[in-house]
């Protein structure tokens, strides 16, 4: 066993990816840990040797072929195996397996959150130079809302994500795809069929990767005492220290409600008069800087078509109080055949990204609930989702 001292944005999920372990490795060493809705900087974990992964050689078995099979190095594979060559290599003995060499710039550590985001948006940027990025706005706690950029065709497509607080997978899932479709484009492939270099011709994708990102910090974090809303926090959450619920941002005002298409009929339908976990659409349209920020972006780029990522339910939204376009319909229909999603007409909603800019433009928009089960979804759900995140995004730009 060693100890180990919990550290601001520690959870159960992101020290068992940096140590290699399961989190049931940590909770059988903690059992205490399993009761408490957030780690606490300053306490002490003790954590179990790190369980390598093994393997018996079999017949037919080279050290390319198991290196390629585990993706690992073949020096790193002789490294942990002294003995084993190209040329010594017998059927039947058992290997240790070192940790598997990351071939990927988004692959989650633990819960995804706003630091996890930017590292992996530095990275991308310096890999693949035709990825750009601006700042739209900051969010209440002064994180950058950050754009990115991919292309540079006629037809100006904008998807966002994680708007909602507790699905944050949303950001995880679009930015595994913009990683592939950044490397397929670079690489000249075809992207599941799709021609990458011809998205990149023919359109411009505008990517707001995570709108909440106070909130999304507070659901994967918790609230410590030092925070400066915790006051606030523990009444708006009825004094429940547990935030996995949350889909506001820090305020407690759901940016899912803010935006000005019938945003008083949206508020008397709630019924939902003080800041809250959820559903309470602030003092008015656009009253917080993220909403603000996305809103402000929305009228300076001519945009042709918006996607708004939320969890679950695996449906397409694509209407709203009859003010979309004749052709609205057709393509959530194209979209849901390729994702495997329903396109749904949906009543009795207001006050959304999607809603207002249809309302506003009377241009396509659609929200798109993405898997299934209940939010947080399950990090491991992720790649499925991106690629049926991918499928949407692809067609539309096809």
């Amino acid at each position: 066993m060693q100890q180990y001292i919990v550290r601001k944005g520690d959870t159960l999920h992101r020290i068992a990816a940096n140590k290699g372990l399961m989190i049931e490795n940590i909770v059988f060493a903690n059992p205490w840990s399993a009761d408490q809705s957030y780690l606490i900087p300053g306490q002490v974990l003790f954590l179990p040797s790190s369980p390598r992964r093994r393997y018996e050689i079999q017949l037919g078995d080279s050290l390319e072929i198991v290196a390629e099979q585990f993706s690992i190095q073949t020096q790193a594979l002789e490294d942990m195996n002294p003995g084993i060559s190209q040329s010594v290599f017998p059927v039947g003995r058992i290997l240790v397996l070192p940790s598997s060499e990351a071939n990927c710039i988004v692959e989650p550590q633990g819960e995804y959150g706003y630091n996890e985001l930017m590292q992996d948006i530095e990275e991308l940027l310096m890999k693949y130079s035709f990825i750009k990025t601006q700042e739209i706005g900051k969010s209440v706690m002064g994180k950058s809302l950050s754009m990115l950029r991919i292309g540079k065709g006629p037809r100006q497509i904008h998807v966002n994500a994680s708007i909602h607080a507790n699905e944050w997978i949303t950001t995880l899932s679009l930015m595994k795809f913009v990683e592939q479709y950044a490397e397929a484009y670079h690489s000249k492939e075809l992207w599941n069929g799709y021609d990458p270099q011809t998205w990149f011709k023919d359109c411009t994708l505008w990517l707001l990767p995570m709108a909440n990102p106070d909130g999304v910090e507070l659901v994967q974090e918790g609230v410590t005492h030092d925070h400066v809303y915790a006051e606030q926090l523990l009444v708006y959450n009825n004094q429940r220290k547990d935030f996995k619920h949350w889909k506001a941002n820090i305020r407690g005002v759901d940016l899912g409600d803010q935006f000005p298409a019938h945003w008083i009929e949206e508020g008397k339908r709630r019924g939902i008069i003080s800041p809250s976990p959820r559903d309470y659409g602030g003092t008015h349209p656009l009253s917080e800087p993220e909403a603000q920020a996305l809103a402000t972006f929305t009228l300076e780029i001519p945009l042709d078509y918006v996607i708004s990522l939320h969890s679950q339910g695996q449906e397409i939204y694509w209407n709203y109080r009859d003010y979309e376009p004749e052709e609205s319909q057709m393509i959530s229909q194209r979209l849901a055949q390729v994702s495997g999603y329903r396109s749904v007409k949906l009543q009795g909603s207001d006050a959304g990204y999607k809603d207002w800019f249809i309302q506003h433009f009377k241009r396509p928009g659609f929200t798109v609930e993405v898997g299934q089960g209940v939010n947080p979804l399950p990090i491991h759900h992720f790649r499925n989702i991106s690629f049926e995140v991918g499928m949407i995004l692809g067609e539309l730009m096809n």
